[in-house]
């Protein structure tokens, strides 16, 4: 299986990828909404999409001519990012260009490493692989691995993470620093500057999701900030 072109992953260079997802139950979930919010980030200038289950890539790879980025969520253990080899290669023939997969240090529920997971991917499909990291030992690991881009997603979100105010830049400029696979910087990017600071940092690419495609918490963030100032107006 030919791999995919090098000139996919510089197309990403110092450019936003906007992750489409919709959590299950809510309003905008359905993979020809998250298509349409697909084509308005491209028509914003989006160099990539990054999707989640095998609906929504395949809709937005019909409609959207950029790299996407694609994964399943799956499972209620620790690993639930594209968690085992099945779901990878489902991935890749749903359509996306890049597989994003679990990279940390934890057990896959499949029993592969992570080695051969990114391997058999690689020999079965052609896709390239991003690894959901959360630790610079994850990375450097991931990137060892196989990994075709690296990703701070999971910063954070293990057990063994601490929650940034933001994105972990300090990770991200460690990886840039260290890594000759693109480092791709994601989680918790919530305003142009942040995601300005992330591409700064070394940052080959930045994901940014929630802010852009979350109507449900970005109203709540305006909601919350409307209540505060009422409470501070009535007690001055």
């Amino acid at each position: 299986m030919t791999r995919i072109s090098p000139e996919l992953v510089e197309a990403l260079r110092d450019g936003l990828i906007v992750s489409c997802q919709a959590y299950p139950g809510e309003p905008m979930r359905s993979p020809d909404t998250m298509t349409r919010v697909a084509l308005a980030a491209a028509r914003g200038g989006a160099v990539g999409i990054r999707a989640q289950g095998l609906e929504d890539i395949a809709s937005i790879r019909a409609a959207v001519d950029l790299p996407l980025i694609g994964l399943w969520k799956d499972g209620e253990d620790d690993v639930f990012i594209t968690p085992t080899l099945e779901h990878a290669v489902a991935v890749a023939e749903a359509g996306a260009h890049i597989v994003a997969l679990d990279g940390t240090s934890r057990r896959r529920p499949d029993g592969r490493s992570l080695a051969e997971t990114i391997a058999a991917v690689h020999g079965t499909t052609g896709a390239l692989v991003m690894a959901d990291c959360s630790t610079f030992d994850e990375g450097i690991a991931a990137a060892a691995a196989g990994a075709d881009l690296v990703g701070t997603t999971l910063a954070g979100y293990t057990a063994y993470t601490i929650k940034t105010d933001g994105p972990d830049l300090t990770l991200v400029g460690q990886l840039a620093t260290r890594l000759d696979v693109p480092v791709v910087a994601e989680g918790r990017v919530h305003t142009p500057g942040q995601a300005a600071a992330a591409i700064h940092a070394g940052a080959h690419a930045v994901v940014v999701g929630t802010a852009i495609t979350h109507p449900t918490t970005i109203t709540g963030w305006f909601a919350a900030a409307v209540a505060q100032n009422n409470i501070t107006e009535e007690r001055s």
